[in-house]
């Protein structure tokens, strides 16, 4: 009990302290691991057909996603990012729509095929971050001057 408490501590204090590259980088390795979970149940159960409460645990890991994908689209900011914002509204609409539908039809290759593409957004969001971050080694920090 006191472990879990400990990893709960934990992870709630990494989400507080992230940026919002990272926050958007956890989310998207949330909605990978419960694809892959929802995968890996397909195939060890065929299609959930030997173990009717597989079918329940795979669409629960589906609908997960979908929260998950539904948080990254409120969070985009269409002043900010203009054509790109539109572009992964657009992206994630059609995710939701997918995994809805593989959801429906216990259907592995539409699961694949929105995992491998927020693999992608995911390594895109990583790289990212490590660029901004390499480029703000030697410089001085923005923002609040207390020298006074």
């Amino acid at each position: 009990m006191a472990k879990t408490n400990q990893i709960f501590a934990y992870t709630e204090t990494r989400i507080k302290t992230a940026s919002q590259g990272q926050l958007i980088v956890m989310l998207y390795n949330e909605a990978i691991k419960q694809l892959d979970h929802g995968l890996e149940l397909l195939e060890r159960n065929g299609g959930g057909k030997k173990h009717p409460g597989s079918i329940e645990q795979i669409s629960k890991s589906i609908l997960k996603t979908q929260e998950i994908v539904t948080e990254l689209m409120v969070s985009l900011d269409f002043e900010q990012g203009g054509e790109i914002a539109k572009d992964l509204f657009s992206l994630y609409t059609w995710f939701n729509q997918e995994l809805l539908a593989a959801n429906i039809n216990q259907d592995p290759q539409r699961i694949s095929s929105v995992r491998n593409m927020l693999n992608d957004l995911r390594s895109a969001w990583s790289e990212i971050i490590a660029t901004n971050s390499m480029e703000g080694i030697g410089h001085p920090a923005a923002g609040l001057n207390i020298t006074g």
